[in-house]
């Protein structure tokens, strides 16, 4: 939804799975795409709220069950996704 707190105009990033099974399993080695505006190569990603990593890749194979979000400088929180094993 529209959150009156957001910079105008700044994207939120979507996250892609690969494969794009709902709910994803990781037996299906799940990979996660960070999409969207912002600075590529520069993201941070989230896990169950907390921070995951800032390594910057847009592209990970997950391992591990939890939520996931991406975030790009410049734009917002994508949307979570759940993965589950």
């Amino acid at each position: 939804g529209w959150c009156p707190l957001s910079l105008a105009g700044v994207q939120t990033p979507q996250l892609l799975v690969e494969p794009p099974w709902m709910p994803a399993v990781l037996w299906d080695r799940v990979t996660l795409t960070c999409q969207g505006s912002g600075t590529a190569g520069a993201t941070t990603w989230y896990r169950d709220g907390g921070l995951w990593t800032q390594v910057g890749r847009d592209r990970f194979i997950v391992i591990e069950s939890g939520t996931y979000q991406c975030q790009r400088p410049g734009s917002g929180l994508s949307p979570p996704v759940l993965l589950s094993n």
